[in-house]
């Protein structure tokens, strides 16, 4: 991880209802922040991990508004690509969950936030970092929303990251799998999202695995999800796939589509 840096909060921008920060904390992860006004004690922050293209401010603005009416903090954290390259499979090349992990112990300890648990949501490779990380943590997990992944590590004994096989990661995936089942969770992807493009993982295996595209691959991981619950006589799981209408793979896009259906279907009502 790269060196820890002092607390620090710089002042960005002030809109109804919520401030807007970037700030770096000891455990050397930056985030930008939007916290509201009023906040409600014990109220679960909502995290926003972004793609690829870093636009963490962008997803801390998106959710910025609806949020603050619930008293609650917006936290994206900034996985910089000089150091944090491939952070979306969470363990491998270096532990994005842990620095995660650390980035909310000193906000808790600074009393920017007060609850023990969060909701996660992730944006593309952000949608990949979150799934995998509610494998491993879904007891810190209250709603897990995941926008068009590229690509999914699905509940089936192929070897991780595509399948939770093996004695490694993808073992200590699996543990997790029944409570992870039990989350609350969102699938979001644009109705657009149906072309492979520069960005998507591609290969014989995966594909026959999940699909070519984007939309494809998410209707598939949400059945399969179904399937191991039903597997394992589970109760079904609370699982809603939302195919957003005139959008494609831009984040800006999908979240105005459907009346910001994503920001809705995120946060739902106050919790």
């Amino acid at each position: 991880m790269s060196a820890p840096a002092a607390p620090r909060a710089a002042f960005r921008a002030q809109s109804a209802g919520f401030r807007l920060h970037e700030r770096a904390c000891r455990s050397g992860l930056s985030c930008w922040l939007a916290l509201p006004d009023r906040p409600r004690p014990g109220a679960r922050p909502l995290i926003a991990v972004h793609g690829i293209g870093r636009a963490a401010r962008l997803k801390a603005e998106t959710f910025a508004a609806r949020a603050a009416a619930q008293g609650r903090a917006v936290i994206a954290p900034l996985y910089d690509e000089a150091f944090w390259n491939g952070y979306q499979r969470a363990v491998a090349p270096r532990r994005a969950d842990l620095a995660l992990l650390e980035l909310l112990k000193d906000l808790r300890a600074e009393g920017v936030v007060d609850a023990a648990g969060f909701d996660l949501f992730g944006y593309s490779g952000g949608a990949q970092f979150a799934h995998r990380f509610a494998l491993l943590y879904p007891h810190l997990v209250g709603r897990l929303s995941l926008g068009a992944a590229g690509w999914w590590t699905f509940p089936d004994a192929a070897p991780y990251p595509y399948g939770l096989g093996g004695d490694g990661w993808g073992a200590r995936m699996a543990a997790g799998l029944p409570r992870f089942l039990g989350l609350d969770i969102v699938v979001t992807i644009g109705a657009q999202d149906c072309e492979p493009d520069d960005a998507t993982r591609r290969g014989e295996a995966i594909d026959a695995q999940q699909g070519v595209d984007r939309l494809t691959r998410a209707r598939a991981w949400v059945a399969a999800l179904r399937e191991a619950a039903a597997a394992r006589a589970l109760a079904p799981p609370r699982i809603r796939l939302a195919v957003l209408p005139d959008a494609g793979h831009d984040f800006a896009d999908c979240a105005a589509a459907g009346d910001g259906l994503l920001v809705t279907l995120t946060l739902g009502d106050a919790s």
